[in-house]
């Protein structure tokens, strides 16, 4: 049968499915400003390239060998007609590089943000003759479908829950129930903090086999066969659940290096000519991305310690690989550097056209350099020293941020979900963790730095060095503890009227202790005597937890600090299941005059809780459970304590050190 053209449905159809973020990332020849779907419909689907990074083109045509004969576009036709036959879909090979390039936060638009009954652009292109077999009926039957899912779970459907926990499919501006009905629950996302789809496919194999929408499933029969919405196995579970293997983690990373499109030694060396001092004071430092893109404790770090080598008016290069790597680098891993000179990015280059460019800028008569490594993730022992060499630099500074140097596992997390306390690495712990086999290339790695180099190990508590010493022996040039900040005392904090106010700041991350959090405020929902804030950049909807935004930068030091007192906190909750090696949240908690709440395997946020008595310290959940069941948590209110409140001093970080040495 002769080809139809396309009707506007079908246009519809592809372009809103069509992730043109994704399509235009993976497709150079495309462009960064290219008409992605244009591109797809007229040649894009014919040369077999992948739409979205949920869908394999290849695949499902190698799957479907009558669609491929048929000449059928795959895209349209899965969402018309193959999810409805039973037919598989799989991921783009391209999806892990895609993802470790940073492209989104967590997962790829799926589409660019019109919704999903909108009408196409008066100048979308026209696919070809021949795209799909273009049948009203088929997409009729789609649209119809698609209207009928929605109408059945409209009310279970948590808009607000679901844009705040998929911040990808927010920043899109897509409906968020289109989103879901049409991806969101292939890729696990949940429509509800009180249904999980994980769980649902995973107890019940028959929806998995049908191919059926977990939620229109639980609504239309599920609930009345008495299924469960949700396992009750604890967040634990989930995080054990998606545990990616270090292998795969590993690949994804060396497959985007490898797409990083690098830089000549001869343009780096032009950009480095125009500096502060043309090299000759200057301060190197290397962490694992790039400090001014991204937030978090060590871009904090740097942050400030760039302010400061700034103030005295020396250069400050800082290094950090162009594609995220969870591991250490070794031989025959690919690797792209990423470089900021002041603040202001240079590009991306192997590590030899670096040097080379760094030896002619730096050929002059050498002032004050001196260099730090805040983290080796992502960089290569024998490039980082040859780097160090092409300046004459041998002496220098080592942060222990976190524990990359004893495992890949940096945060020292069983499976990501219990502390180890870095047993010996041929122990029977370390056998049953997925980063055991990798443990091994970071001890062995990290003995060649500190063998080649001259470094003093700074720690920014006693309770890390503590444990960093006793877990491995390497040479080290001397070791000193730097803590980030400090408590300057203020004044009294004024009493708060109202409900026992718990904080939860920073990220939503499972090792922050963020489900902890998030399971106090679902059981006391509706309490009067407990009210829940989370303090953050972004908030998630749909929850009984009030969100306040507050992002801490270098122009913004204290915010989340201030943010803190504002809302005259009763306590915070600073429950990681990590061994913090300092921990901003909590020094700022206590300046704001709210008590600390944590747990034993909480690292110095322990050691601080319990020196200074500034809170209370939990055996485990259950316990922190009882003490609210109990009540025994109001004993912490701000009037009961005669809570003070406090200014923060930070640390210059390296800075300070060498102000010392000099």
């Amino acid at each position: 049968m002769a080809a139809k053209a396309p009707t506007e449905d079908v246009r519809r159809v592809i372009a809103l499915a069509l992730d043109a973020a994704f399509y235009r990332a993976i497709y150079e020849d495309v462009g960064a400003d290219g008409d992605a779907f244009g591109h797809y419909a007229r040649a894009g689907w014919r040369e077999r390239r992948d739409p979205a990074p949920w869908f394999s083109a290849q695949r499902y045509l190698d799957a479907n060998p009558d669609i491929a004969k048929a000449g059928v576009e795959p895209l349209h036709h899965y969402l018309t007609r193959g999810r409805f036959e039973g037919r598989d879909v799989y991921p783009s090979a391209h999806a892990d590089g895609y993802f470790q390039r940073g492209v989104s936060a967590g997962h790829a638009p799926l589409w660019s943000g019109e919704a999903l009954l909108a009408p196409l652009p008066a100048d979308a292109p026209e696919p070809p003759s021949g795209v799909v077999e273009a049948e009203a009926p088929d997409v009729r039957s789609f649209g119809e479908a698609l209207a009928e899912e929605r109408a059945v779970i409209a009310a279970e459907f948590d808009a607000a829950y679901y844009l705040g926990m998929n911040p990808d499919v927010a920043d899109a501006g897509t409906d968020p129930l289109a989103h879901f009905l049409m991806a969101g629950w292939r890729e696990g996302r949940d429509p509800s903090p009180r249904f999980s789809v994980r769980d649902y496919l995973e107890t019940n194999p028959d929806i998995v086999a049908a191919g059926i929408n977990p939620l229109v499933h639980y609504v239309m029969a599920g609930r009345a066969e008495g299924r469960a919405p949700k396992q009750d196995l604890g967040f634990r579970y989930d995080v054990l659940a998606g545990l990616a293997p270090v292998e795969r983690r590993v690949a994804g990373a060396a497959r985007a290096t490898a797409g990083i499109k690098l830089g000549s030694a001869a343009k780096l060396a032009a950009a480095l000519a125009v500096s502060r001092t043309g090299l000759q004071d200057l301060h190197l430092t290397f962490s694992h991305d790039d400090y001014t893109a991204h937030l978090g404790g060590v871009q904090l770090c740097l942050q400030r310690e760039a302010a400061r080598i700034g103030k005295l008016g020396r250069d400050h290069l800082h290094i950090f690989p162009a594609a995220p790597w969870p591991v250490v680098r070794v031989r025959g891993e690919p690797g792209a550097l990423g470089v900021l000179l002041n603040g202001q990015p240079l590009g991306a280059y192997s590590a030899a056209s670096l040097a080379k460019a760094l030896g002619e800028a730096a050929a002059g008569p050498a002032g004050r350099r001196s260099f730090a490594i805040h983290s080796l993730l992502g960089h290569s022992v024998k490039e980082t020293v040859k780097l160090l060499a092409a300046i004459g630099l041998k002496t220098g500074y080592f942060w222990l941020h976190d524990f990359a140097s004893l495992c890949a596992g940096f945060h020292l997390l069983r499976d990501d979900v219990e502390d180890c306390a870095a047993p010996p690495p041929e122990s029977a712990a370390c056998n049953v963790c997925i980063y055991g086999p990798w443990r091994g290339r970071h001890l062995a790695e990290h003995e060649k730095l500190f063998k080649a180099l001259d470094l003093t190990v700074v720690s920014p508590s006693q309770p890390t060095l503590d444990l960093w010493r006793a877990s491995w022996n390497f040479p080290t040039r001397g070791e000193v503890v730097l803590p980030h900040a400090k408590l300057v005392k203020r004044t009294p904090a004024p009493a708060a009227e109202g409900p026992f106010r718990l904080g939860f700041a920073g990220i939503t991350a499972a090792h922050k202790g963020w489900p902890v959090f998030l399971a106090l405020a679902l059981r006391f929902e509706g309490d009067p005597r407990y009210a829940f804030i989370h303090f953050g950049a972004r908030g998630i909807g749909g929850l009984p937890i009030e969100h306040r935004p507050a992002t801490v930068t270098a122009q913004a030091p204290k915010a989340m600090q201030q943010a803190l007192e504002a809302a005259q906190l009763d306590a915070v909750l600073v429950w990681p299941l990590c061994r913090e090696t300092f921990s901003f949240t909590a020094y700022e908690a206590v300046a704001a005059g709210a008590a600390v709440l944590t747990n034993p395997d909480s690292g110095n946020v322990a050691a601080f809780v319990t020196g200074g008595g500034h809170g209370r310290m939990l055996a485990d959940e259950a316990r922190l459970i009882e003490l609210f069941e109990t009540g025994g948590v109001l004993q912490l209110a701000r009037a009961n304590r005669k809570a003070s409140l406090y200014d923060l001093k930070f640390s210059g970080l390296t800075v300070d050190l060498l102000e010392r040495a000099a």
